[in-house]
């Protein structure tokens, strides 16, 4: 008994050595998940940096697109308010039509592009 009138108790050295065995796996664990969820905050970080700088070309591209289709459909408005004839009228709908039809599709395009782009650097494993 010790001094206070109960029984000490002590901890076998083989369970002592399981448990500090058992408590240093756990540290080690710990510390390869503290170092895995860093990098991948890293990785996150970089891929952010990276989805940004695809999402401004991106904008910039709209912005531009949309300025040259506003100053395209001015350009026909004024077009219109000169027409001569009915005849006239339609000849410049038809082109219009014709013209937009391709620029938009180009636009289209190239902004796919601008996407598909961004999605394969987002991907693309940090070096």
């Amino acid at each position: 008994m010790d001094q206070d009138g109960r029984d000490s108790f002590e901890i076998p050295k083989e369970v002592r050595s399981m448990a500090e065995a058992s408590f240093d796996q756990a540290r080690k664990a710990f510390e390869h998940l503290l170092a895995s969820a860093q990098q991948t905050a890293s990785t996150i970080e970089g891929k952010g940096a990276t989805v940004r700088a695809g999402a401004k070309d991106l904008t910039t591209k709209a912005v531009s697109f949309a300025e040259k289709n506003v100053t395209a459909s001015l350009d026909y408005a004024q077009q219109l308010l000169h027409a001569k004839d009915l005849s006239e009228v339609m000849r410049l709908h038809s082109e219009y039509v014709q013209t937009q039809m391709k620029s938009l599709a180009e636009q289209a395009n190239e902004l796919g592009q601008i996407v598909g782009h961004a999605a394969l650097e987002a991907a693309k494993p940090k070096t």
